[in-house]
Parts: structure tokens; C-alpha cells; sequence
């Protein structure tokens, strides 16, 4: 078990830095109808959904300093709202077990929401000038829906990047012995 966890640390922090070093680098200078597609809240809550709560909250905190390095803002800002984020989505993924095959694109789509008011009132509180108006509406219902549109594939690569490292999960394994020929819990008498 203690190779699992190891090995599903290192993924973390590879996908950690991958996605900072990839929303910095290439998606933030692609403007598709004025708005910017925000990788890191979609990572942040696709890592909650998949691992839980605790490594969800620890990871969200870890992109948004990373993030906050990156761009040279306010230390701390970020690492906040990505520590919620990360901590929401593993909450519901520990209280709810969603199983639908939405369910990452609705998450995705409110934690870019969260994110985008969140930055927006945090910078406000510091003391900063937020552009009030349409352009902050039109860049946050933009941004969410078109996080909306790449939820499901960034949710799909952050599984495939976790998978191998998750411990097997009980559930799959009491499927498997049912469907091998042997009689149903509900078939006996």
C-alpha cells in the first residue's frame, strides 16, 4: 500500500506542475470569443473526485501556490480558493459518491465559477481594481461555460494519470464475483 500512495504522490505533484507550467505557457494565450479556458480549477476538482477530500484540499493548496508563483500575484490567493475547491469536490465525492457520467462537467463548470467570483471578490478585498460590469460578467459566464466544454476530457486524463497509482476500489471487486456465475444475494432463499 505504501508504494500506492508514494507513486500516487509523485503523480500529484507531476500533474501539479504540468498543469501550471501548461495554463501559464499555452492556454492563457488563447482567447476563443474574448475568454481564456482555466485548466487549474477543472484539475483541482477532477483531483478531488478521484482521491477524496484530504489529498484533494493538499493538492488544491499546492497548483494555487504554484500558480501564484507563476504569475507573480498575491501569495496565498489562489492556494485559497484552489484549497476550497480541491476540498468541495472531494467532500462530495466522500458524502455522495456520484457516479453519473456528468458529474465532471457539472463540477468542473461550479468550480470555474467559484474560482472566477472568488478571485474576483478576494482581489477586491485586497484592495485592487476589478473591472465591474459587463466585462466581468461576460469573462465569467464565458470561462465557465467554456470550462464546461473541456470538463469531461480533463477529468478523463487526470483519471488515466491516477488510476494505476488508487488503490483497487471494494466495490468493483463485489460486482466482478457476482457477475462470474455465482448466485445473487437476492437469488437465495
Amino acid at each position: 500500500m505504501s508504494l500506492n500512495y508514494r507513486s500516487l504522490g509523485w503523480r500529484l505533484v507531476l500533474i501539479c506542475i504540468v498543469t501550471v507550467v501548461f495554463q501559464v505557457a499555452a492556454v492563457s494565450q488563447v482567447r476563443i470569443l474574448g475568454v481564456n479556458a482555466d485548466l487549474v480549477p477543472l484539475v483541482a476538482a477532477s483531483v478531488g473526485l478521484i482521491v477524496g477530500s484530504l489529498p484533494g484540499a493538499i493538492f488544491g493548496f499546492s497548483i494555487g501556490l504554484l500558480l501564484d508563483f507563476a504569475l507573480v500575484e498575491t501569495v496565498g490567493v489562489a492556494s485559497l480558493i484552489m484549497l476550497a475547491i480541491g476540498y468541495a469536490a472531494g467532500r462530495l465525492r466522500e458524502l455522495r459518491d456520484p457516479q453519473g457520467a456528468i458529474v465532471p462537467l457539472l463540477v468542473g463548470a461550479a468550480a470555474t465559477a467559484a474560482a472566477q467570483v472568488g478571485f474576483s471578490l478576494l482581489t477586491f478585498l485586497l484592495g485592487q481594481t476589478v473591472p465591474l460590469g459587463w466585462s466581468l460578467l461576460w469573462e465569467l459566464l464565458g470561462t465557465v461555460a467554456f470550462n464546461a466544454v473541456i470538463a469531461i476530457p480533463v477529468y478523463l486524463v487526470i483519471r488515466r494519470s491516477l488510476l494505476a497509482a488508487l488503490p483497487e476500489d471494494p466495490r468493483r471487486r463485489r460486482r466482478r464475483a457476482y457477475t462470474t456465475g455465482g448466485l445473487s444475494p437476492l437469488s437465495r432463499s
